[in-house]
């Protein structure tokens, strides 16, 4: 409570300091470049804090002043916590958040970035589950060579079974030694992975091992490395 009335306080008096060189900063008429910025992807273009020039407004974690101003769009504001001359776009609150191709999602936010992954944002970071069902076809007489493939106009892949190409494809089947049958070996793709940044777990189901039998194996997996902006530190009293 007493840091927030401290944060307020100082709010207050930095509007006060901005009232009285406003004028300074916003000219009478205005003079704005011919042609507008070209933002980066996620950044729209705003009005600047004189309310003249259209600029790109600032995203979660970079710094804002009276004129660069943050994108209010996706709730953030400048916080000056930290420094009394330049601010940092956060969420009011200072709330966790994640950010993903751009977009900035809030804690506990639930979104889909594709149509195959829903995701959550906790704590800053980001994890999914695959929403496409991962189930296990087998080989069997009427479908010897099952296979995902990609049907237009859906999201998910679906089996096919396809036919052999010769009579003597089937002649020549694998052994593992110590095996009293033949072994073949098969195994699904591996799955997307479960995390958007950072690291995460992909899957697949296989019998490439020493017994031939089905088994779900694991691996690591990085789509991007997790970026997060520092944070500010205490305000001194």
């Amino acid at each position: 409570m007493r840091l927030r009335l401290e944060r307020q306080l100082l709010l207050f008096s930095l509007l006060c300091t901005l009232s009285k060189v406003c004028a300074q900063l916003c000219q009478r008429p205005c003079r704005c470049p011919w042609a507008p910025p070209r933002c980066p992807r996620g950044a729209p273009l705003v009005l600047d804090g004189c309310g003249c020039c259209k600029v790109c407004a600032r995203r979660l974690g970079e710094p804002c002043d009276f004129l660069a101003v943050c994108d209010r769009s996706q709730g953030l504001v400048c916080d000056y916590s930290a420094a009394a001359r330049v601010g940092t776009c956060n969420f009011e609150g200072d709330e966790e958040s994640c950010e993903v191709n751009g977009r900035v999602y809030r804690d506990g936010e639930v979104f889909q970035p594709s149509c195959k992954l829903q995701c959550r944002c906790s704590g800053g970071g980001v994890t999914c589950v695959p929403l496409c069902q991962e189930d296990v076809r087998l080989p069997t007489p009427d479908c010897p060579f099952p296979r995902r493939v990609d049907v237009p106009g859906k999201c998910c892949q679906e089996w096919v079974c396809e036919a052999q190409e010769s009579p003597g494809a089937a002649a020549a089947v694998p052994r593992i030694p110590g095996l009293p049958f033949p072994c073949e070996e098969w195994s699904t793709e591996w799955s997307a992975c479960s995390a958007t940044c950072g690291t995460g777990i992909s899957s697949r189901v296989s019998n490439q091992n020493r017994l031939c039998r089905l088994e779900t194996q694991r691996r690591l997996c990085m789509v991007r490395p997790c970026w997060a902006p520092p944070r500010a530190p205490p305000a001194v009293s």
